[in-house]
């Protein structure tokens, strides 16, 4: 499991980062990418990863600003030029309108799509549990921006127990069947009437990894609650450390706020994330430093960048 940085900046493009996108790549869990906001440009910076476009299933949008949204129809559209793949439906969660603009741009442009878009649209009162599968469950929870906007908490489901093989040959237990019938939790009797039982070489479940992606937001108590214990928190630092009356003025936070979150919510990672362009190089490390003197495992991420959770 990773996240891909595809653009790490706000409001708009610079030569050094591009605007907000990220992947998270579960293609070892069920292999697919679920792809979070799709700012402009988010295609081009695909091509210079190793993500296929057909990998992508499901996009989860934080809000409607263009700097978030305005990639989507040339993904899209893209997407559906892997003439040699086989084309696979796709769904989009986000904002009510999120519908209405990509159906719209493919309207208008001409663009006909070979596979079907599924649309998942909520607002203020329709958050909570967005999507469960069998192995993930996605929560959303309106946060504080200028306009409408959510974050999003990802579950992974606890891991099933491992199979201790070398304590299995060491009782007697010949390799072949019996493995998969106790790996499947049954009890079994060798043939020299040797009782097994399953849940001595079996571990315990081992808890599954939760990841916080939080759209534009003021610092505010629902990203704390999205963040809760997160193995990774993504929180978006348009701005730095004394900036906070221009932070709340314009919808944003800083990166002291987001160390902020971070330690209140028990996070054990926090990466810093929409960066404002007034900072150049000499300033990430700055913007790090103040940070880590609120909460100390946090990193300041720049496009392109894979981090392993």
């Amino acid at each position: 499991m990773d996240i891909q940085f595809l653009g790490t900046g706000a409001g708009q493009p610079s030569k050094a980062r591009n605007v907000s996108s990220l992947a998270l790549k579960l293609l070892d869990e069920i292999n697919e990418v679920w792809l979070f906001d799709c700012g402009e440009g988010t295609q081009n910076r695909i091509l210079e990863t190793t993500i296929r476009p057909r990998k992508v299933s499901k996009i989860f949008i934080t809000h409607l600003h263009g700097d978030h949204i305005f990639g989507l129809p040339g993904f899209l559209s893209s997407r559906a030029f892997q003439a040699n793949e086989e084309q696979t439906d796709l769904d989009i969660y986000g904002p009510q309108g999120i519908k209405s603009f990509v159906l719209t741009s493919l309207r208008v442009s001409g663009s006909r799509l070979p596979y079907r878009i599924h649309f998942h649209e909520f607002d203020q009162d329709s958050l909570g549990k967005i999507l469960e599968t069998d192995k993930f469950t996605v929560y959303a929870e309106e946060l504080d921006h200028t306009i409408f906007c959510v974050g999003y908490r990802v579950m992974q489901k606890d891991l099933e127990g491992t199979l201790d093989a070398e304590k299995l040959k060491a009782a007697g237990v010949p390799f072949g069947p019996l493995f998969g019938k106790i790996k499947n939790g049954q009890d079994v009797v060798l043939e020299d009437g040797t009782e097994i039982k399953a849940a001595d070489y079996i571990s315990a479940p081992r808890p599954g990894k939760i990841i916080t992606i939080l759209g534009d937001t003021r610092k505010t108590n629902a990203s704390v609650r999205l963040a809760v214990n997160a193995d990774v928190l993504v929180h978006e630092s348009t701005y730095g450390k004394g900036d906070e009356k221009i932070a709340h003025n314009h919808g944003h936070s800083t990166n002291m706020q987001a160390a902020q979150v971070a330690a209140e919510a028990g996070a054990k990672r926090l990466l810093l994330n929409h960066i404002s362009a007034r900072f150049l190089s000499k300033d990430i490390s700055q913007l790090k430093k103040d940070a880590a003197t609120v909460f100390e495992n946090v990193h300041v991420v720049k496009d392109l960048e894979e981090v392993e959770i």
